[in-house]
């Protein structure tokens, strides 16, 4: 089994400051950067299905050169055998359609076909939950979405998964698919390991994984669009059909907050401040 995650680096929002530049593209490079939270639930399926099925799970990203810290965060807080990122100046302020095309480019690229691609549901900047289904689309493979679940059968050939219907988490079906297959996990997935021996499997490739990445340099490939074989006006700002009308600026929370102190034995000045929470601590 080989199996590909897709991730991304996204502001760290709880820096309270974002970058953009004049023509409201966000400025990766001046943004505090980590791994899309999203992505961490497809990195989470992929483990299990290496716990469960044994195999190689790769982690894969489009990015600037800082983006090698995002892919280094995915190996030492889940799980990553090895690491790629595809990354040059040809590839930057690429929208959804051109990450898609780069990112299907890289995939095929690889010394082995996948036999599953994981995909976050949506980023915490864009929030379009574009670019899986379009890199989907872009080879032609079959894709379950708002995946809760999945287990797979190798001799099949074929990966069975609980899904939300239409993101419904009142109404879940179990779907079939061929592999290679597409897998958008949802927020709401779960990993699971009920035999000993996962769990024992689990417990040990945790370690070997935080282990590798603290030499992550010696698994990570860096590919650029030569490298891919592709055409600059197909990817990058060039080859995004997307226009960037306007973006609203994320305000930095204030550092310091008045405050009122009060003793433990100032009964008379913590009856106000009772009266005035009190309310919410009845849920009203």
């Amino acid at each position: 089994m080989h199996t590909v995650v897709m991730t991304k680096g996204v502001p760290d929002f709880r820096e309270g400051q974002v970058s953009f530049d004049e023509d409201g593209h966000l400025e990766r490079g001046k943004t505090p950067t980590v791994m899309n939270p999203n992505d961490k639930h497809a990195l989470r399926a992929a483990f299990q299905t290496k716990v469960r099925n044994g195999g190689h799970v790769s982690l894969m990203s489009m990015g600037p050169p800082g983006y090698e810290e995002v892919l280094q965060e995915g190996m030492r807080d889940v799980y990553a055998d090895d690491l790629y990122l595809l990354s040059d100046r040809e590839m930057g302020a690429a929208d959804t359609w051109a990450t898609a095309m780069t990112v299907a480019t890289g995939l095929q690229n690889l010394d082995e076909q996948p036999d599953l691609v994981f995909a976050g549901f949506k980023t915490a900047d864009g929030e379009t939950g574009h670019t899986g289904p379009q890199t989907c689309w872009c080879l032609d493979w079959p894709m379950i979405t708002h995946v809760l679940s999945l287990d797979i059968d190798e001799d099949a050939g074929t990966v069975r998964a609980k899904r939300l219907v239409d993101g419904d988490i009142s109404e879940i079906e179990t779907v079939e698919a061929p592999m290679p297959c597409f897998i958008v996990a949802d927020p709401e997935f779960e990993p699971t390991y009920r035999k000993a021996s996962h769990r024992l499997k689990h417990k040990d490739l945790r370690e070997e994984t935080q282990q590798r990445a603290e030499e992550y340099e010696e698994h990570l490939t860096v590919w650029d669009h030569e490298d891919l074989n592709l055409d600059p006006d197909y990817i990058g700002l060039d080859g995004s059909p997307t226009i960037v009308s306007g973006v609203d600026p994320i305000p930095k929370a204030p550092s310091e907050r008045e405050a009122t102190m009060i003793e433990a034995d100032e009964r008379e000045a913590l009856e106000p401040v009772l009266d005035e929470l009190t309310p919410y601590a009845a849920g009203d």
